[in-house]
């Protein structure tokens, strides 16, 4: 063979490879940016149901009733003077629907007796030692975020009959000291429902639960999504006497979101918030969730739905190779590296959509980017058929269930036995998800999806 020849068969050779494999070089549509969402909530209601026990309230009353319980030094007035203790721990119960305080006390009385008369001062002063047991009930209701009390004497049971001895006798004075303990049992009375009502001042129980509810909680450190609690109303009923416990059902309208981006400020505002009174509490709650799905991750998933297809019509065909996804101009743009009979990038664009029965995310009018129809017109008019863009446009989804089943149990991560903080507990339950929305950020594609379900807050133990 001539050397001369060698030269026109690799020519030759390079001519075919050149006209089995057309090389394309369409524009790449560069991305645009899209803003974090933010986007409106219908409201939900939280169930809020506060449990106050009596074994609390006495353990807060006897904080506060210490001591010196009540103190009268005035003896000009009615020849006495009374000093009042607790001397044993109060003791609250319900025997008959009612708030039944037990009070041991320790009194002390000076008491005065004798004439005064013509100048000539016969009086001598006594001192008495009283020990006894108070009954009180009382009627409980909720106001302005205290456990208030209406107190009333109901009995008073001396240890020892009240008596002083005179001139070496012991004379019992009963009578002078029970009329005197109705002067000071309204006294007492008011003290009791005064340390109930300083001790059963929930409001900043309840404000710090509800605050630390309300912040933020980064539910996707990888995606950046957040769960936000934002408090619109909130609402109680009438307070309710147990065997044990006083219960009464508090309800929080509010918008539950979730944010995407940098963590989001709190919406909480305790100087804000108002308690109304409602005779029922709603239960249900509509809470909002979102499927997020990285370009980076959705692209992933449709790489591997192309791989082993190859897309042919007659004797000339293409594989895909590796997809790319981004946002542009309310589109999402989807970059195909092929090799085969073309090869290069061709870039798709369409409109993203949802498919609730496979939950399935794909994208609807798909059509070739504006210059890569021109360029491939021009250099492999078979692949701009509608032909093998139908065959493509099958791969170009991808299913969000691992997504929903996420956002899913996020939600529920806060309905069992969740503790914002001590004697606070979150439950609930979630139904069904349903779809919302699909949109679009700089970073990800979101499916926005909500779910009913109930919810409740309860506040056990006082500290």
């Amino acid at each position: 063979m001539s050397r001369r020849f060698y030269p026109v068969v690799i020519a030759l050779f390079l001519l075919t490879g050149c006209a089995t494999s057309k090389k394309i070089a369409a524009l790449r549509p560069e991305p645009d940016d899209a803003s974090p969402l933010i986007y409106d909530n219908q409201p939900s209601f939280i169930n809020m149901p506060v449990t106050i026990r009596l074994q609390d309230i006495e353990n807060q009353t006897n904080k506060f009733l210490t001591g010196l319980i009540y103190e009268d030094n005035n003896i000009e007035d009615d020849d006495l003077t009374i000093r009042v203790w607790k001397t044993a721990p109060i003791e609250i119960s319900n025997p008959d629907g009612r708030i039944q305080t037990v009070l041991p006390l320790k009194a002390t009385v000076q008491y005065r007796y004798g004439i005064n008369k013509l100048g000539v001062d016969l009086r001598d002063t006594r001192e008495i030692l009283l020990n006894g047991v108070l009954t009180l009930q009382s009627e409980a209701h909720l106001t302005n975020w205290k456990l208030t009390t209406k107190t009333a004497f109901k009995s008073l049971d001396w240890k020892e009959s009240p008596s002083v001895v005179i001139a070496g006798k012991s004379v019992p004075i009963t009578y002078i000291i029970n009329p005197a303990i109705r002067l000071f049992r309204s006294k007492i009375e008011k003290t009791i429902d005064e340390s109930i009502e300083k001790s059963m001042d929930f409001k900043p129980n309840v404000l710090d639960a509800l605050e630390n509810v309300c912040t933020p909680n980064e539910m996707s450190p990888d995606y950046q999504s957040w769960l936000r609690i934002v408090p619109l109303e909130l609402y109680t009923t009438e307070a309710k006497l147990n065997k044990n416990d006083i219960t009464m059902d508090m309800g929080m309208k509010c918008y539950i979101e979730t944010l995407i981006g940098q963590r989001p400020p709190s919406k909480f505002d305790r100087s804000k918030i108002v308690l109304k009174p409602v005779s029922k509490i709603p239960a249900d709650i509509k809470a909002n969730i979102v499927a997020v799905s990285t370009y980076k991750d959705a692209a992933a998933v449709m790489t591997r739905n192309f791989q082993g297809q190859e897309f042919a019509q007659g004797s000339r065909k293409v594989t895909v190779q590796k997809v790319d996804l981004w946002h542009r101009e309310g589109k999402i743009v989807i970059a195909l590296d092929l090799t085969g009979s073309v090869e290069g990038t061709i870039y798709l664009t369409g409109f993203p959509q949802y498919n609730p029965t496979t939950k399935e995310i794909y994208f609807d009018q798909l059509d070739y980017a504006l210059d890569t129809k021109s360029t491939l017109l021009r250099a492999a008019n078979w692949l701009a058929s509608g032909i093998i863009l139908k065959k493509m446009e099958a791969a170009c989804r991808y299913s969000i269930q691992p997504n929903l089943e996420e956002g899913r149990q996020q939600i529920l991560k806060y309905m069992k036995n969740y503790s914002p903080m001590p004697g606070v507990f979150v439950n609930g339950t979630a139904g069904e998800i349903q779809f919302r929305e699909v949109q679009l950020t700089n970073k990800a594609l979101i499916a926005f999806l909500s779910v009913d379900g109930q919810i409740s807050v309860k506040v056990d133990g006082l500290k």
